[in-house]
Formats: C-alpha cells, structure tokens, sequence
C-alpha cells in the first residue's frame, strides 16, 4: 500500500475571479482491521504508519491489556482494501476480551442491554498517580516547537499530532495521524514498545479535548493533559474524577488551566 501524500490536481479559485491549477498533497486514510487471536475486533480510519504503536495503544484504551502487561507483537499486512493488523492478547486478558466484545455485539435495542452499553461507554476512570513538574513556560516552549514535529501535517494540512514531552517543554516523542484518537494511541503506545515514561512531563495534543481523549490519557497515567483546542464539559468532569490536570485552548499567547497544583501563580482561568 501507498503511504506516501501524492498530490492531487485542484483548482484555486480567489473572490476576485482567479483561478489556478495546483497540486495539493493529500494526508491517506485507510482502513486499518484489528484482529486479536485471529477475531476481528475493529476497523479504524487511520493513516497507515506506526501501525504496531497504534494497536497497542488502542489495546490499552480499550483495557483489554494494562500497562505492565507484555508487549504485544503485531503483525501488520497490506492489502488493496487497507491493513490488517494481527495481534494476540495474553492469556489472562482473554476474559477481558470476550466481554468487551459481548458488550459491543449486544443488541442495543433491548433495555438491559442498552443499559450495559451506556454504562460500558462511561466506565469508571483510574486515578492518575504521576505528577507534572512542567511550568507554564514549558508548555508555551512546547507548543513553539510542536510545529516542527509534524511534517504529515505541514505537507497536507490533514493530521493531528500528539507529542510526549519532558518538563522543561523538549519534545521527545511524537506521532501523526489524519485521527486525532489514532495520533494519541499510536504515542501512549509507542511510548509502551520504547520504555518511554512521562517523567513530570505532559502530553501535547493538536485537537480539541474530547472525553476519549481524557480516557487514555488517564488509562496511560499522564499527569498533564495539554490540548490545542477547547474541551466538552463531559471532558472536563471526566478529568476531573480521575485527578488528571487539564490545560487546554492552549495559545502562544494565553491558556486555560484546569486543577492544576498551586506549584505556581495560575495559569488564565
């Protein structure tokens, strides 16, 4: 499979009547097919790099593995119609799996199920046990430097990025991905495969705050959420029961904080 930006041919129009041929590169988006002991489980958008990194990091934020779990060996094959990726999960997490998959199979359209299935979708959250010894000026060196960390997104203006970085605001590792989700699971899990660990930094998403997001940054024991965008409330609360520290529409010129230590003079908000 192809997996570079090919650019394709569009017309540039302009509100003085001009037009113009260019070619634009374009970010891929496949399907990536996730199989766990040869079971198809899920079917992602995604674009196809780090692939191994963005099954183990959806395999953690699906909790059908955890953190100290081994990690897992990923096959990944081309095909014409996208990616498979195979996986086998521990034997202990085999249990983990089959109710995941009951869950997501049940039919919806019974009471008790749909009951199930809500309170599968806000389950509850792990506390946050590692702690940030960023500043405001590591957050504001980070986000100068994001930019430079995503050359998917610099070629095509189409991926989001989400970065692991020390408390000093150096960014040390960083993924993209067309899905904002995907670029956070394929750095929780890269993060996994490298050994790489938050020391008192923080995560740097390019996306707004949604409750998913909020999710794996708990489930992956972040101690500083960090996003370009604002959050949903249900972000914001979900965080907030799991002791995550939110800063979010975060500016070269200002930030919003949200239950951070008094380890300094607040943050705007």
């Amino acid at each position: 499979m192809n997996n570079d930006c090919a650019p394709l041919a569009f017309v540039r129009l302009t509100p003085a009547g001009g037009a113009e041929p260019v070619d634009r590169p374009l970010a891929q988006e496949v399907p990536v097919a996730i199989e766990y002991g040869g079971a198809g489980y899920a079917v992602l958008m995604a674009t196809p790099t780090d692939i191994a990194d963005l099954v183990q990091g959806f395999t953690l934020a699906e909790r059908l593995v955890t953190r100290t779990d081994a990690l897992l060996d990923v096959d990944a094959h081309a095909t014409d119609a996208g990616i498979i990726a195979r996986a086998n999960l521990p034997p202990h997490r085999t249990g983990a799996l089959l109710e995941r998959v009951r869950h997501r199979a049940s039919d919806s359209s019974c009471g008790l199920c749909g009951i199930e299935n809500l309170e599968q979708a806000i389950r509850p959250l792990p506390r946050v046990t590692t702690t940030t010894r960023a500043d405001r000026a590591a957050i504001f060196r980070a986000l100068d430097a994001l930019r430079a960390h995503q050359p998917l997104n610099a070629a095509t203006g189409a991926a989001h990025a989400a970065a692991l970085v020390d408390a000093d605001g150096t960014i040390r590792l960083a993924r993209e991905d067309v899905g904002r989700h995907n670029a956070f699971d394929k750095l929780i899990g890269a993060m996994a495969r490298t050994g790489a660990d938050w020391d008192g930094g923080f995560a740097l998403l390019s996306s707004r705050c949604s409750y998913e997001l909020v999710e794996k940054a708990a489930l992956a024991d972040c101690p500083l959420l960090v996003t370009i965008s604002a959050p949903t409330r249900l972000a914001a609360e979900r965080a907030a029961s799991a002791g995550l520290p939110l800063i979010v529409l975060a500016r070269s010129d200002s930030l919003l904080a949200r239950g951070l230590p008094p380890i300094e003079t607040p943050i705007a908000g």
